[in-house]
């Protein structure tokens, strides 16, 4: 990338409306806290095979005299439901890469200071927040969930006021894009066709070329987003992961997991769990996420109209039917997940059954969402018998619909596949955060890290298995900054 200009970036070449430039934030004394070497040696970015600090320090210009230029993207979206012009307030591009198949992604740098969307806020970050996004995406990466993932955690050596004085730190994450629903309000909101096709166009070329070959590629473009969208919050119920603020600015185009504030993942097992503190009314609790990520397509649909077909009426029609199969597509998808983590192969009137019995007593007597599968898979494998007569009922029943279908073998190996031995327990990942923001202290951090990528493993230690105590519950989480 030239020092001072983000020509690099095709998305720099689009329409001047789409971004503005951003001056990043002197950073007067650099620390590498956590950087992420595997995913780092998988794009083509090193140069005479330079140290990733090397390579972090010449980024980001640590030493230089001038300061270099990126990008801040426009977008805006519904926050919880309400219109809202939006923005990169403390993010910007600064570069694209690519992986060794030639993939294209975009390299972002989070708590990069003020931009001209930052409104009232500093536009800085914390160490807490941002070494829990770092966290949980490399672990939802590992759990084989479409995320975006973190290259490493800096800190500035600027201090943040916050409730006190913190420690400025930065991100570097990387994306398939970043582009949003959000970004198409905003055009739909404050452009005109000729910008609403050229972000359509570049949209469509990054993510799904195909699409640009049918006969109405506009149509085919919500088709693509709404399905990979589901396939998406469908990998979140697999494994009890609630977004927390599912904002259309936070819903993307690529299908990826974006934006990790308010998450939490679910112990005990209760549809309509919430952990955001700002989820007062429960819009985004665990069992309207699929909903929710229809209504959030539902807003992208409405901005592609007028390219879909120039009559309106005959758009909408067309729109219609395709968001109208939203929730029959979701059920399909999942009640094979389901059926997966119980051991079938095959979704059926008798898994769906046996699926929801299950998650009903779970509900009942309030197991753990992530540790009852575990117990199940052991119970097949013999290794112990711990299932309470409720669930020791349902279990000889479910072992006969097994045998019907294939045997106890396939299954135990299929539920080793779709459910994990550990997630990001939302008490662990807090005391992690605490030792390393508080105490100075990486040792949990780094612990819990690299258990968290080899999630589907069985191990001995059964520690990060463990559910909270009483006094360990986590009641709420918030947007972190």
């Amino acid at each position: 990338m030239n020092q001072n200009e983000p020509s690099q970036l095709s998305y720099a070449n689009l329409d001047p409306r789409l971004h503005s430039i951003v001056d990043v934030q002197l950073i007067h004394s650099f620390n590498e806290v956590i950087f992420n070497e595997d995913l780092f040696s998988s794009f083509a970015m090193k140069t005479n095979n330079e140290s990733s600090v090397t390579w972090l320090r010449n980024t980001l210009n640590i030493d230089g005299n001038n300061k270099k230029s990126y990008l801040a993207m426009a977008y805006a979206g519904h926050q919880f439901g309400h219109f809202t012009i939006l923005g990169d307030g403390r993010a910007c591009l600064i570069d694209e890469i690519k992986d060794q198949n030639g993939n294209i992604f975009d390299l972002s740098l989070k708590g990069c200071g003020r931009t001209s969307y930052a409104r009232s806020g500093d536009g800085n970050a914390t160490l807490g927040p941002m070494c829990r996004e770092y966290l949980i995406s490399e672990a939802m990466h590992a759990l084989r969930i479409p995320t975006t993932r973190s290259l490493g955690v800096i800190t500035t050596g600027n201090k943040v006021v916050r409730d006190s004085n913190q420690d400025g730190s930065m991100l570097l994450r990387v994306a398939k894009s970043h582009l949003r629903v959000g970004t198409f309000e905003y055009v739909r909101t404050f452009g005109d066709m000729d910008l609403l096709k050229e972000l359509f166009e570049f949209s469509a070329k990054r993510h799904c070329p195909e699409i640009l070959d049918t006969t109405n590629p506009p149509l085919s473009f919500l088709k693509y987003v709404l399905n990979e969208q589901l396939k998406l919050v469908c990998q979140w119920q697999r494994v009890g992961f609630i977004h927390g603020v599912m904002n259309t600015d936070n819903t993307t185009i690529s299908g990826e997991t974006i934006d990790y504030g308010p998450c939490a993942f679910i112990d005990e097992y209760h549809p309509s769990t919430v952990f955001s503190s700002i989820d007062c009314q429960g819009r985004y609790s665990f069992e309207n996420q699929p909903k929710i990520i229809i209504w959030n397509l539902t807003r992208l649909a409405e901005t592609l109209l007028p390219l879909i077909s120039k009559n309106e009426s005959v758009a909408i029609n067309k729109v219609k039917k395709i968001l109208e199969k939203g929730d029959d597509i979701y059920e399909k998808y999942y009640w094979s997940m389901m059926a997966n983590k119980i051991g079938l192969m095959i979704s059926t009137k008798e898994s769906m059954e046996l699926s929801n019995e299950l998650l009903n007593l779970m509900q009942e007597y309030q197991y753990d969402y992530t540790n009852t599968f575990i117990s199940l898979s052991d119970y097949l494998n013999h290794i112990e018998n711990t299932l309470s007569p409720a669930l020791q009922k349902w279990a000889e029943r479910w072992v006969l619909v097994i045998k019907k279908q294939s045997c106890i073998e396939q299954a135990i190996k299929l539920m080793g596949k779709t459910n994990p031995q550990v997630i990001p327990r939302n008490h662990m990942v807090e005391k992690a955060l605490n030792d390393l923001t508080i105490e100075g202290n990486d040792k949990r951090f780094l612990s819990l890290l690299k258990r968290l990528q080899s999630p589907y493993k069985k191990e001995n230690d059964s520690s990060f298995q463990n559910p909270p105590l009483p006094n360990e519950k986590v009641l709420a989480t918030y947007c972190g900054t």
